[in-house]
């Protein structure tokens, strides 16, 4: 403990874009243009900022901003697929369903399901997992063209995935619905989502 408290008593805060360059550079082995590469993505992605690095395919070194969240999970069925060429579910301003078990059924959300297709909105449904009957029935539905859909598994595992979907929940202006919460599938409403 004693460590600690004198490391933070002769630590210094960075504040400036050429003092993360400089804090940078020294992380990166003395390659200054890395370095500076780090301070524009700090300046862009702010202090509380996500950064990640990843080696190139080629000799280019370039910074790639990505608005918003994203998470390394894919559609559940290749059936979700909207753009047969790139392989991709393509949803416009989607009601997004954040439901924290797995969906093997879909009759605690038929009414949900109902409202929203008269809206005319597509609905993306992110889940432990969306298996058996209910799998099958949201596949058939978006065949038929009644209802455009995508589902998604939850990212993560255990206590990381409920704070991730708090996240999804939180950027998106939704609701995680979870039993421990006190709400029940069948009470969903399209405000929730």
């Amino acid at each position: 403990a004693a460590v600690v408290e004198e490391l933070k008593k002769n630590a210094k805060k960075v504040t400036s874009p050429s003092e993360t360059a400089q804090v940078g550079t020294i992380s990166a082995n003395g390659e200054k243009e890395i370095g500076e590469m780090i301070s524009l993505a700090m300046q862009k992605v702010g202090s509380e900022g996500v950064i990640t690095v990843e080696e190139a395919k080629g000799i280019q070194t370039e910074l790639d901003v990505v608005e918003g969240m994203q998470f390394d999970r894919g559609y559940i069925s290749p059936y979700f697929v909207t753009n047969a060429e790139k392989m991709t579910a393509d949803l416009d301003n989607p009601y997004i369903l954040i439901h924290e078990k797995k969906l093997s059924s879909l009759q605690p959300i038929l009414p949900l399901l109902e409202s929203v297709v008269q809206s005319g909105r597509p609905l993306v449904i992110i889940a432990e997992d969306v298996d058996g009957e209910a799998l099958a029935t949201l596949v058939v539905n978006k065949l038929r063209g009644g209802l455009k859909i995508a589902a998604v598994k939850a990212p993560g595992f255990g206590d990381r995935r409920k704070a991730m979907l708090e996240d999804i929940a939180i950027l998106t202006g939704g609701q995680v619905i979870s039993e421990d919460l006190g709400i029940k599938l069948e009470s969903v409403t399209l405000p929730m989502l």
